[in-house]
C-alpha cells in the first residue's frame, strides 16, 4: 500500500464514552474521530448529548466510562488544564474575556507574559511591549483586519471582533486543535462572515477546528465532515457533498435512520 492510500490517523478519537448525571444519560457509548486539516461539525437536537461530548474532549468534565485518545495516545483529562496541555484550546459561547481589560490583556489572561530578570522573577512584573507585539502578530497572521488598536478594551468591540479576539486567544496556544462552540450565535451576517472565514483560516494553517452550531448552513458552508449526535450516541458522520441539509436535521430529529449510511472518514 503506497503512502497516499494509507489511511489517516485520527488526532482526537473517542470511542464508548458513556457520561451519566444522576438518572440523566448524556453520552451513551458514542464514539468520536477528529482529522487532521479538517473542519468537523457536531450537530445534534438539544439533549442529544453534543456539550457533553465537547466538555469531554476538551477537559471540562471526565466520562464515566470509554476512551480517548490524542495522536494515538490514551488520555484522561480531569480538568481543562490538561486538555490545554495536549494543544486543545476551547472557545466557548460565552467567551470568557474580560470586557474591561485590552485586546492583549485578554489574549494572554491567565499566561502573562513576565519581564525578564529580577523585574519579572522577583518582582513579578508583566512585559506588556511584549504581549502587545504578540497580540497584533497572531491578529495579523489570521487576517483580523477590523481590529486597529490592540490597547482597545474589548468591552468597546463589536461582538464579531470579541470572538475574533476569542478565536485569535485559541489559535495562539492550542497547538493541536481549536474547538468552538456555537461561535456565530447572536452575530449578523456580515460578523458571521467574518468568523467563518477565521475558521477556514485556521484549517488552512494546519489547526483542525470542532465547529458545534445550530446554524445549518453555516455547517454546509465551512465543514469537510458532519458528526451528528442523537440521544447520546452518535448515529452518523456524513459530508456536506454527500448529505444535503434537509437529511442532515431528518438524521438528528430521527426522522432518518442515518446507521445505515457509512461512517465518512
Amino acid at each position: 500500500m503506497t503512502d497516499a492510500a494509507a489511511p489517516r490517523a485520527p488526532i482526537i478519537e473517542a470511542s464508548g464514552l458513556v457520561k451519566t448525571f444522576g438518572s440523566v444519560v448524556a453520552l451513551d457509548g458514542t464514539d468520536f474521530e477528529l482529522y487532521p486539516g479538517e473542519v468537523l461539525a457536531v450537530i445534534g437536537d438539544n439533549g442529544a448529548g453534543k456539550s457533553t461530548l465537547i466538555k469531554c474532549l476538551s477537559g471540562a468534565t471526565l466520562a464515566d466510562a470509554g476512551e480517548m485518545r490524542v495522536d494515538g495516545q490514551p488520555v484522561a483529562f480531569r480538568r481543562i488544564q490538561d486538555a490545554r496541555a495536549a494543544g486543545i484550546e476551547t472557545v466557548y459561547q460565552s467567551l470568557a474575556v474580560a470586557p474591561a481589560l485590552d485586546i492583549a490583556a485578554n489574549m494572554f489572561l491567565g499566561r502573562e507574559l513576565r519581564r525578564s530578570g529580577l523585574l519579572g522573577s522577583v518582582l513579578r512584573m508583566l512585559d506588556h511591549g511584549a504581549m502587545q507585539r504578540r497580540a497584533k502578530e497572531q491578529l495579523e497572521a489570521l487576517g483580523i483586519g477590523t481590529i486597529q488598536n490592540i490597547n482597545q478594551a474589548v468591552e468597546t468591540l463589536s461582538g464579531g471582533q470579541r470572538q475574533a479576539v476569542a478565536v485569535a486567544r485559541a489559535a495562539a496556544f492550542g497547538s493541536k486543535v481549536i474547538i468552538l462552540d456555537e461561535p456565530t450565535a447572536a452575530l449578523g451576517v456580515r460578523e458571521s462572515g467574518q468568523v467563518l472565514k477565521l475558521i477556514r483560516d485556521l484549517r488552512d494553517r494546519g489547526l483542525p477546528v470542532i465547529l458545534i452550531s445550530h446554524n445549518m448552513p453555516h455547517v454546509f458552508e465551512v465543514a469537510d465532515r458532519i458528526h451528528i449526535q442523537r440521544l447520546g450516541r452518535r448515529v452518523a458522520v456524513v459530508t456536506p457533498a454527500s448529505t444535503s441539509p434537509s437529511d442532515a436535521v431528518a438524521i438528528m430529529t430521527g426522522a432518518l435512520d442515518g446507521s445505515a449510511l457509512p461512517i465518512a472518514r
